[in-house]
């Protein structure tokens, strides 16, 4: 079963607009975990404009306390300020991406060519650390050679154009095709696979149909979405159900 990870950044982009206590990120976190979530994701921005290193701590002593085993991921740019804050919260999984600061969203993979000696050099010290290393990557199969190389455990496949594509069924059919390319020659290189943005209900059980292998999804902006309707709990439900989806007519 594909491990579902619900992104948190929605939850404290809300709670920011206002600067109270409410949502409470940790308490959605709970509901989340609690409704059988294997994990939550968090990307601490520089700008703190959602999550916030305290909301980082908060989580994982939360999650040390009430769930151990369930795994903490943490994304961001491999600058001095991130890798002293993933170590000190002992990430379960540093997810790798390379946003600039000034980014809304994670929007493209990294360059392996240009990039590759810095994120080796990341990658082993994360790795003595004891953290499971993931590099965030275009579904683009000719650079999954290079992401192996840099010694990484996973990649996490960019899945935005897939997820945008959900208005025109040959554009989404061609971007599906595309993923189920990466993920083939990403484990021939001895990669494991995670995929993650924009990435709905439907979406995920096609993209898990295809290619059931996928290890993790992380998941935000669209389960947050759906929560406005059904709550946390019934959508992680539903979001469970698609990452066990097994069938090809989806």
């Amino acid at each position: 079963m594909t491990l579902l990870s619900v992104n948190m950044n929605v939850a404290a982009l809300l709670r920011n607009r206002r600067d109270h206590a409410w949502p409470d990120v940790v308490a959605l976190g709970r509901i989340a975990l609690e409704a059988g979530a294997g994990g939550l994701t968090v990307h601490p921005r520089p700008d703190e404009r959602h999550t916030r290193p305290s909301d980082v701590y908060n989580l994982r002593t939360m999650m040390t306390d009430e769930f151990p085993g369930r795994e903490l991921n943490v994304e961001g740019f491999p600058d001095a300020r991130f890798l002293a804050l993933v170590r000190d919260v002992q990430a379960d999984q540093v997810t790798l991406v390379p946003d600039t600061p000034e980014q809304s969203t994670s929007d493209h993979g990294w360059d392996f060519t240009s990039k590759g000696e810095m994120l080796r050099e990341v990658t082993r010290d994360l790795k003595k650390n004891g953290h499971r290393v993931a590099l965030f990557a275009d579904p683009d199969s000719e650079q999954m050679k290079s992401a192996a190389e840099t010694g990484a455990d996973r990649v996490e496949l960019y899945t935005g154009p897939y997820g945008g594509s959900y208005h025109d069924a040959n554009a989404q059919k061609q971007e599906l095709d595309r993923l189920i390319a990466a993920v083939t020659e990403a484990e021939e290189h001895g990669l494991v696979v995670n995929a993650g943005h924009d990435l709905t209900v439907d979406g995920a059980a096609r993209l898990i149909a295809r290619a059931p292998s996928i290890a993790e999804v992380s998941i935000g902006h669209a389960l947050f979405c759906d929560t406005v309707t059904y709550g946390m709990a019934e959508t992680v439900r539903r979001y469970l159900l698609s990452c066990t989806t097994k069938s090809d007519s989806l």
